[in-house]
């Protein structure tokens, strides 16, 4: 006989969506990574045979063409976005996360453009008029070419042209956006950028890694300040990338090194910026397992030995316990918490449907043990531009081929768009 199924209710006002970055899905973007992708596709290309497992290469043999890495027209959401919208609407999504592209805003230093401003103000504009909550991500990842031109966020001069930045889009949309994320994933952004020197600038150095570090969170904390100043009843929160880690075999070497591992992937950021977040993003994917060994590798003498259980398409360890821990953890900052990204790569959709319930039932057990999480957002929208993977990771609730831009929708948008108009998720 099978179990009978567990109806878990979320509390009223509960925020359900799915999220969105400008440079992955927009197209048409020139930036530092547009010019970036084209010098190093050809690389990634050729690095992809020894770096992906042959079970990936033979299932995505699109990993060993140059194209897959350059980003181009992407979706071509900048032209259909009301098209991609209207999904929005019929998957009963009452929140969407989306980001603004600085290099359109502000092609030169101090110079912003009208056209592009009037564009992203009908974007939010189509949202508010189906009634759906705008969550502005201010900069996902991408700088300006003129930005990556002064040495990026080494440079302190970033922090002076971030500012004037965040105060011109937040003058701008001040009477239709509440929800605020200024920066995306620091920590992310760091690590891949300057500790594994995969991202650009494609530095390997920790000096470098602390002086971008302490600038990024400086203008953060400038923004939260800038925007609040403007609008009074503003939300304002960080975007923060979270893995729950595990020590290998539970060996006291691997216990040690823990500690200090899951403060500074998990919590330094937020602790960096007490007093200026009203609200913490949490975005979860997968879990790792650590192992101290000797010698050095990718992160040092610190190698994952992770299970591989359930894996995504990218090789990831699905986890959705850890989601629970994470949120129990967070919740000593004792502020609201939204789920602004979760999502796997799942090109055949097998694994979706069963991804996102089981991380909503331990979403809701932290809200029943009193962690005060306000809204749940998959990750993505649209299949997209997955930065130096290119296009073959397919994240999607909806499907694109890239060659017709056409969309369809797979069976797991349907059954998460269940759980949002029912606000609540069978088990």
């Amino acid at each position: 006989m099978k179990p009978k199924e567990k109806a878990l209710k979320f509390p009223k006002g509960f925020l359900w969506g799915s999220s969105t970055s400008a440079y992955q899905v927009e197209g048409g973007i020139i930036n530092e990574w547009s010019e970036w992708e084209k010098k190093n596709a050809g690389r990634l290309a050729g690095q992809a045979k020894n770096y992906w497992q042959p079970w990936q290469i033979k299932k995505f043999p699109e990993i060993l063409n140059r194209e897959n890495y350059i980003c181009g027209r992407a979706c071509d959401h900048y032209n259909k976005y009301k098209e991609d919208f209207d999904l929005l609407s019929e998957f009963g999504h009452n929140a969407h996360r989306l980001s603004l592209e600085w290099s359109r805003i502000e092609p030169r230093p101090g110079e912003f453009d009208d056209k592009e401003l009037a564009h992203y103000k009908e974007v939010i504009l189509d949202l508010k008029k189906r009634g759906i909550e705008p969550f502005i991500t201010i900069s996902h990842w991408t700088n300006p070419v003129w930005i990556a031109a002064i040495g990026g966020w080494e440079n302190k001069e970033s922090i002076t042209y971030f500012s004037g930045y965040v105060k011109k889009v937040a003058e701008e949309y001040k009477d239709l956006v509440k929800f605020w994320q200024p920066i995306n994933e620091p920590g992310t952004y760091i690590g891949l950028s300057y500790i594994q020197g995969s991202f650009p600038p494609r530095v390997k150095s920790f000096w470098q890694a602390n002086k971008a570090f302490k600038n990024i969170m400086e203008s953060y904390r400038q923004s939260y300040n800038i925007i609040h100043g403007i609008i009074k009843e503003a939300q304002v929160g960080m975007s923060h990338y979270a893995v729950y880690n595990v020590p290998y075999k539970n060996k006291l070497k691997n216990k040690i090194i823990l500690k200090p591992i899951d403060y500074i992937r998990n919590w330094r950021f937020l602790d960096s910026i007490k007093n200026h977040f009203d609200f913490i993003g949490i975005q979860y994917y997968h879990t790792d397992v650590l192992n101290l060994k000797f010698g050095l590798g990718r992160w040092g003498p610190i190698e994952t030995k992770n299970p591989n259980r359930i894996v995504s398409d990218l090789g990831w360890d699905i986890f959705p316990r850890g989601i629970y821990y994470l949120l129990k953890k967070a919740s000593k900052y004792e502020k609201p918490i939204y789920i602004t990204e979760n999502g796997l790569a799942d090109r055949d959709d097998k694994k979706r449907e069963w991804f996102i319930k089981r991380h909503l039932y331990w979403v809701h057990r932290a809200i029943h043990e009193g962690v005060d999480v306000r809204g749940f957002f998959y990750w993505s929208l649209l299949d997209n531009f997955e930065w130096d993977k290119g296009f073959w990771p397919r994240f999607g609730l909806v499907a694109v081929d890239y060659k017709t831009l056409e969309r369809k929708i797979r069976p797991s948008a349907w059954k998460y768009a269940e759980i949002c108009k029912k606000n609540g998720v069978k088990i």
